[in-house]
């Protein structure tokens, strides 16, 4: 699962060369108002939910193992909460704790009303026809690469974040009142973590700029049974230190459920 104003390409570059595609099946849909699901409907958590469960029974799915960065991890944790049963285990990457946030997330949920009136407005504007008719596609596999070569020797974490949170190239490919929505439900509480009854890697970005890696990792301590792993990163680690990434996942799956491969997967699916 990708992250808010992102879509499915986030995770080529995990998926063209993981060691996992070979034995298991990988999905990596487009969120519901993001890429080629683009739509200006209803998009919050539950929504996002249960188009996930609609993606994993058509596909047969009926254990699976869900990995999301940002956003996308917001969404696995609810899952595993609403669903327990269809669960297998978790990936986060960099999940929001609201405990730990801090900076522009902090103020976003401290006045997170505030924020609700605007989203209200943009959409009223919409309904209005004050809006754009298209939106381009965006490969996020090849921003992420040249990205990679702009920040190569960057002198602060903070250039990265410059980077990535840059409002212009983002509304350039989605709705703003989608980014809107999507922003708000980052910092959505989560559900009791000491509740999620099934294995979690956790992987967080060492130099968060977004928020406390100590406080992030006193929260992942409520998990029943988790591993975390902290990484040379700013929030993005699919773009910062992909292949750090998809080591750690590949050898942490391998770990836990080597002995239970899925041997009737197919090839990697988007």
């Amino acid at each position: 699962m990708h992250g808010g104003a992102s879509n499915h390409t986030r995770w080529s570059e995990f998926a063209e060369n993981t060691k996992l595609a070979g034995e298991w099946q990988l999905l990596a849909p487009d969120m519901r108002g993001n890429g080629e699901s683009m739509t200006r409907g209803r998009q919050d958590i539950a929504t996002w939910c249960r188009d996930l469960i609609d993606v994993l029974n058509a596909e047969g799915a009926e254990d699976p193992l869900i990995a999301g960065h940002s956003l996308g991890a917001q969404i696995a944790l609810q899952m595993a909460h609403r669903y327990p049963d269809r669960m297998r285990a978790l990936i986060l990457i960099d999940p929001l704790f609201q405990s730990s946030i801090r900076g522009r997330e902090r103020k976003l949920y401290r006045y997170r009303w505030l924020w609700k009136g605007l989203i209200a407005a943009v959409r009223l504007l919409n309904l209005l026809g004050i809006r754009r008719r298209s939106f381009p596609p965006r490969d996020l596999r090849d921003l992420d690469r040249e990205t990679r070569e702009r920040i190569r020797g960057a002198d602060s974490m903070e250039a990265i974040a410059r980077e990535y949170r840059a409002l212009g190239p983002i509304l350039r490919y989605m709705p703003t009142a989608n980014y809107l929505r999507q922003v708000l439900e980052t910092v959505r509480p989560l559900p009791p973590l000491e509740e999620i009854d099934v294995p979690v890697l956790v992987l967080l970005s060492g130099g968060s700029t977004i928020a406390s890696i100590e406080q992030n990792k006193l929260e992942c301590a409520a998990f029943r049974d988790s591993e975390v792993i902290v990484l040379d990163a700013n929030h993005w680690p699919l773009t910062e230190t992909p292949d750090a990434v998809r080591e750690a996942i590949d050898a942490w799956v391998g770990r836990r459920f080597g002995s239970e491969l899925d041997k009737n997967g197919g090839p990697c699916r988007t």
